[in-house]
């Protein structure tokens, strides 16, 4: 099975949004270098939620695009589906997601997309294994992705650390209380306006149920 890696953007002070699900700044190093994340000419999927094409610094693109790449699965809670509407069912990366939720899929929504919806966060995992094989299975960080942190789910931590301070919003580990231990850092890698972070994780805990959404 593929590794299990818990990711997003984040302040400097362990925030992934503001209260009001605003990134403010979190995406600017998205558009502050000159080489593209995604080939072609085709208009793919634009992660930021900008609508401008992503270009960032050649560091960060020889560090996203192999982890973009590597993904087969996307696990996200239902709070982050319905904010960005399943990414209109074409996700930033892989070919499969899996959504945290106690209610059901949205009657005829994107039929053709490869969406899963289960409400246990030990399932989503096993399910998001068995549909990306020996490829990634990607966390989205937040209260989801704090469960299955929490759950002993998670293989690596990885972090895009951008120099922004929000003081409060919605924390990249969700609501999760109690000491967790990483290890020393594999990867660290200086972007423009964003500092990429990759951990491996200590397990030491057991899986529960999700909470919810």
């Amino acid at each position: 099975m593929g590794t299990v890696i818990m990711h997003s953007v984040v302040s400097v002070d362990g925030f992934i949004a503001d209260g009001n699900d605003d990134v403010g700044p979190l995406h600017e190093w998205y558009f502050s270098g000159d080489v593209p994340l995604t080939g072609g000419g085709d208009e793919e999927y634009d992660h930021s939620g900008s609508g401008s094409a992503i270009k960032v610094s050649r560091a960060s693109a020889e560090y996203v695009r192999p982890m973009w790449e590597s993904i087969g699965a996307i696990v996200m809670g239902r709070h982050l589906f319905d904010l960005v509407n399943g990414w209109e069912g074409r996700p930033p990366a892989g070919d499969h997601v899996v959504v945290v939720s106690h209610r059901p899929k949205p009657d005829g929504w994107h039929p053709e997309a490869s969406y899963h919806f289960v409400d246990d966060v030990t399932a989503a995992i096993r399910k998001a294994q068995e549909l990306a094989g020996d490829r990634v299975v990607s966390v989205n960080a937040g209260e989801v992705g704090g469960q299955i942190f929490v759950a002993g789910l998670v293989d690596e931590v990885a972090m895009d650390v951008v120099p922004v301070v929000f003081g409060s919003g919605k924390r990249y580990f969700g609501g999760i209380s109690g000491q967790h231990l990483l290890e020393e850092p594999d990867v660290l890698v200086q972007g423009d306006r964003v500092l990429h972070l990759k951990y491996k994780v200590r397990r030491q805990a057991t899986g529960r149920r999700l909470k919810d959404t």
